[in-house]
């Protein structure tokens, strides 16, 4: 009986034995992040930068060569159509002139000035002949009138020949003298900017008393840089606000030469340059997210063209990649967005096909077996794996066609020392 006993206490202790060092040689369950399989909405997207820009930009350019006034207006600043000078264009003051060109100059001023002086004289003899020849003409008229014998028609004939001979005489000297005047001016002209302002205006008070003395009672016309009417004012083309100024300070323009950004901030669309294997899943009317753009909601968006053209990128790896511009329109009111301007950084994404009330799983739980999806199911603490089909995918989440169900636990991020039949607990 106490040899029954010893034997059965023997065995129990073996059995003891026996499972501790099966315990012990177990290994002991790795902690994991643990995730369910949730039925739910799904977006396939297309996620990249982007940035802002004005629909519409107007720049203003100088329509003629000239010299540009100071330019008031800052960036920011509010324009209206048709109403607000935006910029002013006055003549461009002439070349100066180097000492031989000045001396030249010079000297043909004062030839302009003898031809005038000499053309004086001439017309004044002109004139007498004409009242000699006038006053001969009526004293003859009058004779043969009084006494008809005393004058014979030819030598009347002859003397209204002479009247009108003279008469042309006054009219081609009176030509030669304006001619000279306006000689004299165009001599003038090339002097200008060539000498100090004040010799300049003491010469344009002097034409000014030539042209009283003369008789038409006005001076001349002041230089084109003195005279507002000559300047040619530009005005806004649109409403909105400046964006850039290009030449603020007063100086020399060609024509064509830009001088400001105009635009209307609140139009604005996103510009997204995405991968061309990308592009090709975008269709123009899709809905976009822009995220982080500063506010503290994202903005609704949607796809207007997805340009025929692709270009060739280099990626911060250094790597050429074709990539092709996506351009969104801004579905939300401006007043949603008025601190957004032009330029600025948003997340875009772009959605390509969305699913609803399908069974989904992070991406971080998937992992590729041979050409197969495949994920670590736990089942009552083991970590299985388990080959799965899946449909649309994004980021973040994707879409489960087959292999897994609603409130199934899978493993994320799973490491090296998770496998097949490894016990595993929720970290």
């Amino acid at each position: 009986m106490k040899s029954l006993v010893r034997r059965i206490l023997l065995i129990l202790f073996i059995a003891a034995v026996a499972g501790a060092i099966i315990l012990g040689l177990r290994p002991a369950a790795v902690e994991a992040d643990l995730a369910k399989v949730v039925r739910g909405e799904i977006r396939e997207t297309v996620d990249q930068d982007g940035r802002t820009r004005l629909r519409e930009r107007y720049t203003v350019s100088a329509p003629l060569a000239g010299r540009l006034l100071r330019i008031e207006l800052d960036p920011g600043d509010e324009v209206e159509a048709g109403e607000t000078l935006v910029a002013s264009i006055e003549p461009r003051d002439p070349e100066l002139l180097d000492a031989r060109a000045l001396l030249q100059a010079e000297a043909n001023v004062k030839a302009a000035e003898a031809r005038l002086e000499r053309t004086t004289p001439l017309l004044e003899e002109a004139a007498a002949n004409l009242d000699f020849a006038e006053a001969d003409l009526d004293r003859a008229r009058r004779a043969r009138q009084d006494s008809p014998g005393s004058v014979t028609l030819n030598e009347l004939e002859n003397k209204e020949m002479v009247r009108r001979t003279r008469a042309a005489l006054v009219r081609a000297a009176e030509h030669a003298h304006e001619i000279a005047k306006f000689e004299l001016a165009q001599a003038k002209a090339a002097l200008l900017r060539s000498r100090p302002a004040i010799e300049m205006a003491v010469d344009a008070n002097a034409d000014a008393a030539d042209a009283k003395q003369e008789g038409n009672g006005q001076p001349p016309a002041p230089y084109p840089q003195q005279d507002p009417q000559w300047h040619f004012n530009i005005l806004s083309p649109i409403n909105g606000r400046v964006l850039r100024v290009f030449r603020e300070s007063s100086g020399v323009v060609q024509a064509g030469d830009p001088l400001l950004e105009i635009g209307d901030p609140l139009d604005l669309e996103v510009e997204i340059d995405v991968l061309s294997r990308d592009a090709v899943k975008v269709q123009p009317g899709a809905p976009v997210l822009l995220e982080e753009w500063g506010g503290d909601r994202p903005l609704n968006g949607e796809v207007r063209l997805v340009e025929p053209s692709g270009f060739t990128k280099i990626s911060t790896l250094g790597v050429e990649e074709q990539r092709v511009n996506v351009i969104v329109d801004l579905v939300d009111p401006p007043q949603t967005r008025e601190a957004l301007g032009d330029g600025f950084r948003v997340e875009a994404r772009i959605v390509t096909a969305e699913a609803k009330d399908v069974l989904k799983v992070p991406t971080s739980a998937l992992f590729r077996v041979g050409e197969d999806w495949a994920v670590f199911r736990v089942e009552d603490g083991v970590a299985r794996q388990c080959l799965i089909k899946i449909g649309l995918q994004n980021g973040l989440e994707a879409e489960v066609q087959d292999g897994l169900v609603e409130g199934d636990l899978v493993v994320t991020h799973p490491g090296d020392n998770v496998v097949d039949g490894r016990a595993v607990r929720a970290r």
